[in-house]
C-alpha cells in the first residue's frame, strides 16, 4: 500500500513565538519525497527536528510577528520499522493521565467488559464505545477527558480514543494515544486512534470507524491529546487555516475483530 500525505498550515503569531509541529510521519517510516517547509514573508524560516517518543519528529522554530505557512508532504510505503518501546512504556501506559482518568473508570469497565481479553477484548471496548458516544464535530473542548466524554455522550476522534485508552487501562491493558493520517477519513484532517499492547504486540483501535485501520500512518505517540498535539507553541499564535490530506492506492476493508499493527 503507497499512502500520501500532506498538510498544510497557516499561522499568525502576535510577538515572538516558538512553534512545535508534531505533522510528519513518525520516523520509523521510510517516506519518500519528504518535504517540510515553513516560510513568513516569504523568507525560508529554519528549523530543527526534536525526536521524542516512539518516532515522533517534532519541527520546531521561532517565529516574529506576523503570518507563516507551514506545508509538509510525503509518500508512505508498505513498510515500517517497528516502532521502539521499552518496558516502561508497560507502566507510563497503564497510568492514568490528563485526558484518561481510567482510576475513576475502573467500575464501568469491570461492568462491562471483565472476563474478556486479547481481540475480543478490543473488538468490544471498540463497538461499545463507538455504541455509547455519538460523533459530532465541534461537540467537545480541548480540556475534556474520557469521563466528561461519557456523560455528554458526544465527542470528535480525540474523545473516542481517550475513552478506549481509560477503559482498557482500567483493565490492566497497556493503552495510548496517536495521531494519524487517515486515508479514506471524512471530512479530512488529523485523526486520533487508540492503541493497545495485546500479547507483546501493540494493536490499533478506533472505535470512530471513520477510516481503515491498516491504511493509517502514525504521526505522534503517547498517554493521550497532551502528547500528540500538531500543534504546540510559546507565545500567542492562532491557526487561520489548516488543510490536511491522505490518499492510498488501496482502501482495504477493516473487521473490528481483526488485530491491527499500524505499518
Amino acid at each position: 500500500m503507497r499512502r500520501e500525505v500532506s498538510a498544510f498550515l497557516e499561522l499568525e503569531a502576535d510577538g515572538e513565538a516558538r512553534l512545535a509541529l508534531a505533522i510528519s510521519a513518525a520516523a520509523n517510516y521510510r517516506p519518500e519525497d519528504e518535504k517540510f517547509t515553513l516560510t513568513q514573508s516569504g523568507r525560508d524560516v529554519t528549523w530543527r527536528v526534536v525526536h521524542d517518543l516512539h518516532g515522533t519528529r517534532l519541527h520546531v522554530a521561532e517565529i516574529s510577528s506576523g503570518r507563516a505557512q507551514v506545508t509538509y508532504s510525503a509518500t508512505i510505503g508498505a513498510t515500517a520499522d517497528d516502532v521502539e518501546g521499552d518496558e516502561a512504556d508497560d507502566f507510563r501506559y497503564l497510568r492514568p493521565s490528563r485526558y484518561c482518568e481510567s482510576d475513576a473508570l475502573t467500575p464501568t469497565a469491570v461492568a462491562e467488559f471483565g472476563g474478556l481479553a486479547g481481540a475480543q477484548l478490543l473488538s468490544a471496548v471498540s463497538s461499545w464505545v463507538g455504541v455509547q458516544l455519538a460523533y459530532v464535530p465541534g461537540s467537545s473542548t480541548p480540556t475534556d477527558g474520557a469521563m466528561r466524554t461519557l456523560l455528554s455522550r458526544t465527542g470528535v476522534c480525540r474523545d473516542f480514543a481517550h475513552l478506549v485508552v481509560a477503559l482498557l487501562r482500567a483493565l490492566d491493558v497497556p493503552a495510548r494515544v496517536v495521531s494519524v493520517y487517515a486515508p479514506g477519513l471524512k471530512p479530512m484532517d488529523f485523526h486520533a486512534v487508540a492503541e493497545a499492547k495485546i500479547d507483546g504486540a501493540w494493536r490499533a483501535v478506533d472505535a470512530t470507524t471513520l477510516a481503515p485501520r491498516s491504511s493509517l500512518v502514525r504521526i505522534a505517540t503517547g498517554r493521550d491529546a497532551a502528547d500528540t498535539a500538531f500543534l504546540s507553541t510559546r507565545g500567542i499564535v492562532q491557526l487561520l487555516d489548516l488543510n490536511v490530506g491522505a490518499v492510498a492506492d488501496v482502501l482495504p476493508d477493516d473487521d473490528l475483530r481483526d488485530l491491527v499493527t499500524l505499518s
